[in-house]
């Protein structure tokens, strides 16, 4: 079985459906562990599930390798096969990603490389792109750089403001993530330094 830990910033929509596919009984992955960088609304997800959390505030730190550190060992006390990023919105520190790499993902709204960086969605929209899409990724040291494990497009349609662009892409990120954890965790998908 899969242990996986999950880092959030937000709502945790991602992680709830993460939560709801681990439930079930042939799912071959089991989150351990739910952190995040401020007192984010998603943890409350995990609580429902009776799933730990700690929260690792970034503001609380002298720097971003400082709180890297107090991640790291909040992590380690879980020894999870698997991270994932589930809309943490800050970038993890080279040390840390080095320590757990290639095991890192996360999950990106946009068809990776076109769009990087916090804003996929307004940036597509700003370019005027006629489609954009979802993307799972291995964690490196760039701003959604690493290898591509899974991905969609999906088309901007006339009249599509970020939110209502970003609420389609939603579900096929979830669908994408889920899938790619599933894939880890038989074998089928093998991440390679």
């Amino acid at each position: 079985m899969l242990t996986v830990a999950v880092l959030i910033s937000g709502t945790g929509s991602n992680l709830r459906a993460l939560l709801d596919a681990a439930r079930r009984p042939d799912f071959p992955a089991r989150i351990v562990v739910v952190g995040a960088d401020r007192d984010a609304e998603g943890l409350a997800h995990a609580e429902e599930f009776g799933i730990p959390t700690f929260t690792a505030p970034f503001r609380a730190f002298a720097d971003r390798d400082a709180w890297g550190e107090e991640l790291g060992r909040q992590l380690e006390a879980w020894n999870p096969d698997l991270v994932v990023l589930s809309g943490l919105m800050r970038l993890l520190p080279a040390s840390l990603v080095a320590r757990y790499s290639p095991r890192i993902v996360n999950t990106h709204p946009a068809y990776l490389p076109e769009f990087p960086g916090a804003h996929g969605v307004r940036d597509a929209l700003a370019a005027g792109a006629v489609q954009t899409g979802a993307s799972v990724i291995v964690v490196d040291d760039g701003i959604d750089s690493g290898p591509i494990l899974a991905q969609e497009r999906i088309p901007v349609l006339e009249g599509d403001t970020e939110q209502t662009l970003h609420e389609r892409i939603k579900p096929v990120e979830r669908r994408l993530l889920i899938d790619v954890v599933r894939r880890i965790a038989t074998g089928e998908l093998a991440l390679t330094p």
